[in-house]
């Protein structure tokens, strides 16, 4: 089935996303929540690949983000027996509506509300990040291992996602993170972040939103390649867990050394 999926995923990029890239008119994007865009192309490939996943394992249902941004209840679905398709049909929507890269398409097979396989393409490289449960992650057919090894003392690299942190905690954590290394801004787009992490890109991501369909595949891919993808209490970050904080790091060490930064920040 991680093949399926997978030519089921490029099936979608070829078809929809990427023939309206940077050919979106103003019709074809809206505001679904201040500062929220989605595109008709967001709608078009959840729809693909929801019948094409169920399809491809029957009794499974399909929790999609446009689809929770239509009923909300939907969500329920995760609490339940039957296998979930998580579907993230265009991650980095703003990226997309503005013609710019990065975006991504984001599906996770949860079961018994735990990531069983994930799955994260980006159609314009035409790359695919993908693993199993016990099988390992692999970028493009290659296994992928993240070092072990830590860098030397503020030798790390890896982006904060700032933007829903409490307002005083943004400033502090802000200061305070400079001690970490190299702090990037972000790509507004969490499936680059992760795919990144996994290919040793970047060494941490720190995210405060953690809604299931941007966060369930990677950090399963973040785990599968030997990194720690957990909440601030060191609890693994799954798809019914709630709560706002995430950092995903390729080692425990850095894990924590990160975490102990939010700390002091206040977080």
């Amino acid at each position: 089935m991680i093949d399926q999926v997978s030519a089921l995923i490029r099936e979608a990029a070829a078809e929809v996303v990427l023939p309206m890239f940077q050919h979106l008119s103003s019709a074809d994007v809206s505001e679904k929540a201040p500062g929220e865009v989605v595109t008709v192309a967001d709608q078009r490939t959840e729809e693909v690949l929801g019948a094409g996943l169920t399809a491809l394992l029957p009794g499974s249902v399909v929790v999609g983000e446009e689809g929770v941004a239509a009923d909300p209840a939907l969500l329920d679905r995760l609490g339940g027996t039957d296998p979930v398709w998580l579907v993230d049909p265009i991650d980095g929507t703003a990226n997309y509506a503005a013609g710019r890269t990065p975006f991504a398409i984001m599906v996770a097979l949860v079961r018994d509300g735990t990531a069983v396989a994930g799955w994260i393409h980006d159609p314009v490289a035409d790359s695919l990040t993908v693993a199993e449960a016990g099988s390992g992650a692999y970028v493009d057919g290659v296994r992928m291992r993240i070092s072990a090894d830590p860098p030397p003392p503020g030798g790390l690299r890896g982006p904060i996602m700032t933007r829903f942190f409490p307002p005083g905690v943004r400033e502090a954590f802000r200061e305070r993170a400079r001690v970490l290394g190299e702090v990037l801004p972000g790509l507004h787009c969490a499936g680059r972040e992760y795919a990144d992490l996994v290919a040793g890109v970047q060494h941490f991501a720190v995210f405060w939103r953690t809604l299931p369909w941007d966060h369930v595949a990677g950090s399963f891919l973040v785990r599968e390649a030997g990194g720690m993808a957990c909440r601030l209490d060191g609890r693994p970050y799954e798809a019914t867990s709630g709560g706002s904080g995430l950092v995903a790091a390729a080692s425990e060490p850095i894990w924590h050394e990160v975490r102990e930064v939010l700390r002091a920040a206040g977080v």
